[in-house]
């Protein structure tokens, strides 16, 4: 106890002392959900110089993801599409509607890192199927399954793309046919975090 206080000396330095806390490393922002998201930084860099604090503030509602299959064969010759943009046809998630299902392509919908992951089977032996994840018309990462004396082979990729709001990703066929059916092949995406 303090003299004249009543308060034990505990209480006192805990009044005293601020209470500091941080995240895994200094850098690391704690980040709350609803409808409004503040992040702090203890080193702001980018922020306005009026800004003191280190706060920005950003929607909170900026979940999006998606993944879909294709139930049925894509057969190259039978199709009209010169693109040859991939089609798929079932829509398992579609968190934020950015996934077009008519045209297969994704909307990007703000600036941000995105993860793509696909998984494509070949529907022939004796055949090499390439597959590109597209974006903006431009190849990032290809795949391709080209053993010879294997019907049932997988072009499988992943990584992550800068993208700005309004770019375009979708998968494209560059050679061979793909296995649809019993969904073989998918095409999935999401936003890790906006930038």
């Amino acid at each position: 106890m303090l003299p004249n206080s009543g308060l034990p000396i505990l209480a006192v330095l805990l009044i005293i002392v601020p209470l500091v806390v941080r995240g895994q490393n200094d850098t690391e922002p704690i980040v709350l959900e609803g409808k409004c998201l503040v992040v702090c930084d203890s080193t702001p860099s980018s922020e306005p110089a009026g800004n003191a604090l280190g706060m920005s503030v950003r929607s909170g509602t900026g979940r999006v993801a998606f993944s879909a299959t294709r139930q049925t064969n894509h057969e190259p010759t039978d199709m009209s599409n010169r693109t040859m943009i991939i089609y798929f046809d079932q829509i398992l998630v579609n968190v934020g509607g950015h996934f077009d299902q008519e045209s297969s392509i994704f909307l990007a919908p703000r600036r941000g890192v995105y993860s793509f992951n696909f998984h494509v089977v070949k529907a022939y032996n004796r055949q090499t199927i390439q597959v590109s994840l597209m974006l903006n018309g431009w190849p990032m990462i290809s795949a391709f399954a080209g053993d010879q004396d294997v019907t049932r082979e997988a072009a499988t990729n992943a990584g992550l793309v800068i993208m700005e709001r309004g770019d375009k990703a979708y998968l494209k066929l560059e050679r061979g046919n793909l296995m649809g059916g019993w969904k073989y092949s998918t095409f999935s995406g999401f936003l890790v975090f906006p930038l």
